[in-house]
């Protein structure tokens, strides 16, 4: 099992989570491993920046775009594999959720770690803290401002924020006990083929 510390960039309490996924992920599976133990719901576009020991330079992983943003190629992440990075001390990679809330991510590989007692490894998330920002908020300000208008019963936004919410959260509320690692295989069914069969 490779063991990764997550740290949502930014945040206040600190979103973390410390979790561990199978020798044999792929990014993908990475990905799939970081949405769940974070609290995302996977509804946008993410990307992996990391150093490519072998040139030196900024690699970028994701799902590959014909119209991509810039001249650095997206390697799909399905094609490589975190185990062939872990070598020594490598530097923190960055995982990005949602361009247009650019959520950012430092995923800092920690080390090797056994399985917990099963015949087929599955992802663990070891511990954490801090709720994980909803969806579509506004990125880090945005989820600064829904704190402080949930907070205060006199702001303006206070009754639109607490619907939209559903209700009061507590920004540090966490249990790792709590998460659920979905299949890779199968999220990746339901991204590319539309279906969960």
């Amino acid at each position: 099992m490779l063991q990764y510390l997550v740290v949502l960039s930014g945040t206040d309490p600190l979103v973390w989570r410390r979790i561990r996924v199978p020798a044999s992920y792929s990014f993908w599976g990475l990905h799939v491993a970081i949405q769940d133990a974070m609290g995302w719901l996977d509804y946008h576009l993410h990307e992996f920046r990391l150093l490519d020991p072998r040139s030196g330079t900024i690699m970028k992983l994701g799902i590959p775009d014909d119209e991509g943003w810039d001249d650095t190629p997206l390697v799909a992440d399905w094609l490589e594999f975190p185990l062939d990075y872990a070598v020594g001390s490598p530097p923190p990679m960055q995982y990005i959720y949602d361009f247009g809330d650019d959520w950012t991510h430092a995923v800092i590989f920690e080390g090797f770690e056994q399985a917990a007692g099963r015949r087929k490894p599955r992802p663990e998330c070891v511990r954490g803290g801090g709720r994980c920002p909803p969806e579509d908020c506004g990125g880090i300000q945005g989820y600064i401002d829904l704190l402080a208008a949930i907070s205060d019963p006199e702001h303006p936004e206070h009754d639109e924020y607490i619907e939209w919410t559903g209700g009061p959260i507590d920004p540090a509320a966490f249990s790792a006990a709590d998460v659920r690692f979905d299949d890779p295989a199968k999220r990746w069914r339901i991204a590319f083929e539309g279906g969960a069969d």
